[in-house]
């Protein structure tokens, strides 16, 4: 039995860092994103920026109901250094549907992610934020709500980006109305 045990730890401790889950508070994890119109990014390339990593589904209620919000949001603040992805659970969206939806959108959607990101809990959605300097400051299994989408994303994007990091136009942060136009 002890032997058992030393191999599972003996495992644990060789999987790399990057494999495991991102948690608040530490660095995010390395992913790779492909936008649904071809773009490739990584999260390195989007340091400096705030970044939404929305995983959801098209059945999930919540989701249809959060996915407006998110779009309210990164049409207001991308000129601060907001960027929101979502991510489509495997096999929850038909291709046809999906060039009608990011026709609309005003940010993209993901055709295939590489990283230790996933749904927590197995439940959509989830999100995720990553600040300016690449750092986990929200995961979370639930909905965004105005009222959570203010609370968590505009005290990150009023933090300075990182000097290393090109600086995304900064401008006053301010309350995301998701009944105002774009």
């Amino acid at each position: 039995m002890s032997r058992v045990i030393l191999i599972a730890a003996a495992i644990a401790a060789a999987t790399p860092a990057a494999a495991r889950a991102p948690r608040v508070g530490e660095p995010a994890p390395p992913a790779t994103i492909v936008t649904y119109d071809g773009q490739k990014l990584s999260l390195a390339d989007l340091r400096g920026q705030v970044v939404v990593l929305n995983f959801w589904a098209t059945w999930c209620v919540p989701c249809r109901a959060e996915l407006p919000l998110l779009d309210a949001a990164a049409a207001q603040a991308r000129a601060r250094g907001l960027r929101v992805f979502a991510v489509a659970t495997e096999n929850s969206v038909p291709p046809a549907y999906l060039n009608k939806l990011a026709a609309v959108l005003s940010f993209p959607l993901v055709r295939r992610m590489r990283g230790s990101y996933d749904m927590i809990d197995n439940a959509v959605p989830t999100n995720y934020v990553i600040d300016r300097a690449g750092v986990v400051r929200y995961a979370s299994a639930g909905a965004f709500t105005v009222e959570s989408i203010n609370a968590t994303l505009l005290p990150l994007l009023r933090e300075p980006p990182p000097a290393d990091a090109p600086a995304p136009g900064l401008a006053q942060a301010s309350a995301v109305d998701p009944s105002s136009p774009r």
